[in-house]
């Protein structure tokens, strides 16, 4: 008798959690919306009218509400869970919100100079109003294009040595490279590129578009080949097994089966890096200068990038300085649009050249 009690009890808590009842679907919702409301309410009658205030104090209250009201209603076990399904609702809100704010501050800002004229016109010969991004946005482009089109093959192929071939001491100390390069600062990256350019070239000729594009190489090869890695990771080793089974050699297994299977995930991956090197300031400053005019050849002068642009145009205003401010406003939300655009591209690549799995 004493062994079926337990068994018993386990059933019954079993039992009980499905047939206990349950709050509607919005309830959370419409508790979230009286708990603010009763705190609006409390704050009117003492007179304290902080948004801030208001909003803490209404969540604060909504969770001990929420949690008290589940324990009553649908038990111990669901109200510890929806405690912290509240709490990870309200971490992600904590984290968009200074995201969305961001974004709806640059676009009302950047809104003011988003014309043709912007797209058009560098600022050579521009004092105070007018002019625009053009050679800016040009450099930027150029430059990233060079680091993308240099880091890519680098990063791709090492992470193919990591995953398939590389073993022993070797393997180890290039994984460990990486993960020093992943937290080398950008200023560093500058610094070396501009040091091996000044051996080549001299300083007086160092600064060039092509030294940016080593600099942010520095920075993004690090990230592509760990996204990378970790992609051809996952594809399963009996795709490779069965392709060496039909006589495929090992080259054409990784060109024909594992890298169109981590496709998806390596474009991703690219994606994210150029993300990350595209807004870089501080390596820029240093390589590849500054000029108010187009320099569409990276490997002759100096070339403005748009990062440095609104770096410049909010550090260095002239008189009045709103023009300054209002094309550096545009030139960010010129950036945000860019990396968007990128992820479109990414996510179009993926999709297009992912290997469809037939059901």
């Amino acid at each position: 008798m004493s062994v079926s009690e337990p068994v018993a009890s386990t059933k019954k808590d079993f039992s009980d959690s499905l047939t206990a009842a349950r709050l509607p679907r919005y309830s959370s919702i419409g508790l979230l919306i009286l708990c603010l409301a009763v705190t609006a309410v409390f704050d009117a009658i003492t007179g304290a009218n902080n948004i801030g205030r208001l909003v803490v104090i209404g969540v604060v209250l909504y969770l001990i509400v929420h949690n008290i009201v589940l324990r009553a209603v649908e038990g111990a076990r669901q109200a510890t869970n929806g405690l912290v399904r509240d709490l990870v609702v309200l971490a992600f809100v904590i984290a968009v919100i200074p995201l969305i704010s961001l974004v709806v501050e640059t676009i009302q800002r950047g809104i003011t100079r988003f014309d043709g004229a912007y797209f058009s016109q560098s600022m050579w010969g521009v004092i105070n109003t007018g002019g625009g991004a053009a050679h800016a946005i040009q450099g930027t482009l150029i430059v990233t294009a060079l680091a993308t089109i240099i880091s890519v093959p680098i990063g791709l192929f090492t992470a193919i040595y990591l995953v398939e071939y590389g073993k022993g001491h070797l393997s180890r100390a290039i994984t460990l490279l990486v993960d020093v390069m992943t937290g080398i600062p950008s200023i560093v990256a500058g610094l070396f590129a501009f040091s091996l350019f000044s051996l080549i070239v001299g300083v007086a000729h160092a600064r060039m578009g092509i030294t940016g594009a080593i600099a942010l190489c520095v920075l993004m090869i690090p990230f592509v080949v760990r996204s990378a890695e970790e992609m051809l990771s996952l594809v399963p080793n009996s795709l490779r097994e069965a392709s060496y089974a039909l006589g495929v050699t090992k080259w054409r297994t990784i060109a024909k089966v594992v890298i169109p299977t981590a496709l998806s995930g390596i474009v991703s991956g690219i994606v994210i890096a150029i993300a990350r090197v595209i807004g870089e300031t501080a390596p820029l400053l240093i390589t590849a200068g500054f000029v108010t005019w187009k320099n569409p050849n990276p490997f002759d002068g100096s070339m403005t990038t748009l990062p440095v642009f609104v770096y410049n145009q909010v550090m260095v205003p002239g008189v009045p300085q709103q023009p300054f401010f209002d094309r550096a406003w545009t030139g960010a939300l010129v950036l945000i649009l860019i990396v968007m655009l990128l992820n479109l591209i990414g996510r179009f690549i993926a999709a297009r050249f992912a290997p469809k799995i037939k059901k």
